[in-house]
């Protein structure tokens, strides 16, 4: 189960998750195809089905980051006021190779995205700090809603400015606003733009 809220002082979540948690890691690579445009970035292609295999189901995602992983999401549910959904990863000995195969099966790359991670481990959850191209985040990923809850309190999260989007979704409203066409979201496309709450329709859950 996950939550997701938007943060604009990274500095002191970090601070209050080493002092709250332990760090798990700090999850870098470069961007596949590409030389990378700062050397934290992972890149993560989302692959999808061609249109005529949609059908609410969800969608496998190949990243390379400290290793190359393929996972699957299934569709999200809201469930104790988080998202909730089956996830299955597991890493794979080539990027390559694992892409070939999953476009051979009938998927395509539909976007691709880059953003550095660090994670924490915090009582019964793991809290990552997310640097995305059009903004910082936090996730909070635990067993359930209380327990996710508890930890986003701790950390002086505003519960109720919580977002059930995705990065792909707020990618989207972010494109709508600003009039963007951009396929893929990386830092060297939005090295020269400055992305407004206005823009993300969604406001920071840390300025208490």
């Amino acid at each position: 189960m996950l939550l997701r809220a938007r943060v604009v002082h990274r500095p002191r979540l970090r601070r209050d998750g080493a002092a709250l948690g332990v760090r798990a890691g700090h999850r870098a690579a470069a961007p596949a195809r590409a030389e990378p445009a700062r050397q934290a970035a992972a890149a993560m292609p989302a692959v999808r089905p061609r249109p005529e295999r949609l059908g609410g189901h969800g969608l496998p995602r190949l990243r390379r980051d400290s290793a190359n992983r393929l996972t699957y999401k299934g569709p999200s549910k809201v469930k104790d006021g988080v998202s909730a959904r089956t996830e299955i990863e597991f890493t794979v000995g080539n990027f390559e190779s694992a892409q070939a195969l999953l476009e051979a099966l009938g998927y395509q790359v539909s976007m691709i995205y880059e953003k550095y991670r660090t994670v924490y481990q915090i009582n019964d959850t793991s809290v990552t700090l997310d640097e995305m191209p059009f903004g910082n985040f936090a996730e909070i990923e635990g067993p359930d809603g209380a327990t996710i809850q508890a930890v986003c309190n701790q950390l002086g999260l505003i519960w109720e400015l919580r977002t059930l989007q995705s990065y792909a979704e707020l990618f989207q409203v972010v494109k709508r606003n600003l009039k963007l066409t951009y396929r893929d979201l990386t830092f060297e496309s939005f090295a020269e733009i400055k992305v407004k709450t206005s823009h993300l329709e969604l406001a920071p859950a840390d300025l208490a």
